[in-house]
């Protein structure tokens, strides 16, 4: 362990905010990925109350699961339930409003997540470029003989190299991965809030509602 931080200690100034990069991509995973999962948004609960809703009954009750249940997919849901009195279109235009909200609540934190994937690369790279740099003003006033000089410069250009790409790539398959999760639950939120929908019309053309 110590050997590894010393190597890191040989990066130079750019390990820094290569390795807070690392620390603000891990948060955001371990977040995003605990926030995500299907059965904390799609709540079995509120899914089963609005599939049953043909009475004014059935409306409260599936408000009271969706107020017990606090989240995206209920905040959506309860928009639906308690403005079920205004017109198709203006209650379909309330459901969109709330849920372009909620969608950024989903997304949350995964542009900085991109950032980290996209920034830390490049920083390797900057290391790269400031580690060759000194090599060559090693070479230009000592000339070649100076080994142990010469391979610290080369060193600090590899280990930035090495750790931005290490920072990069896992923040980028888990930014794709968890984008592809909102996506889905983004789907899947569609659907069940056009079938609410659905039985709401329903509910207005039998007058229960």
């Amino acid at each position: 362990m110590t050997g590894l931080f010393s190597e890191l200690q040989n990066g130079g100034v750019i390990m820094y905010p290569l390795l807070l990069g690392s620390v603000f991509a891990l948060a955001i995973v371990i977040e995003r990925g605990f926030c995500l999962r299907k059965k904390k948004i799609l709540v079995a609960e509120i899914v089963s109350a609005i599939e049953k809703i043909e009475s004014v009954e059935d409306i409260k009750v599936a408000e009271r699961i969706c107020e017990a249940n606090p989240g995206p997919f209920a905040s959506i849901v309860l928009v639906a339930l308690r403005n079920r009195g205004l017109g198709v279109d203006e209650l379909k235009e309330a459901i969109l409003d709330q849920g372009r909200q909620e969608v950024r609540t989903l997304e949350r934190g995964l542009v900085l997540l991109e950032t980290v994937a996209v920034v830390a690369p490049l920083l390797g790279l900057m290391g790269t470029v400031i580690g060759m740099i000194k090599v060559f003003k090693v070479i230009s006033v000592q000339g070649i003989g100076q080994a142990s000089i010469l391979s610290g410069g080369i060193s600090e250009a590899l280990i930035t190299t090495v750790t931005g790409l290490a920072v990069g790539i896992p923040a980028l398959v888990a930014y794709n991965i968890l984008t592809n999760r909102a996506e889905s639950l983004v789907l899947d939120i569609e659907k069940y809030s056009s079938g609410l929908l659905r039985s709401i019309r329903v509910m207005k053309v039998g007058g229960t509602s």
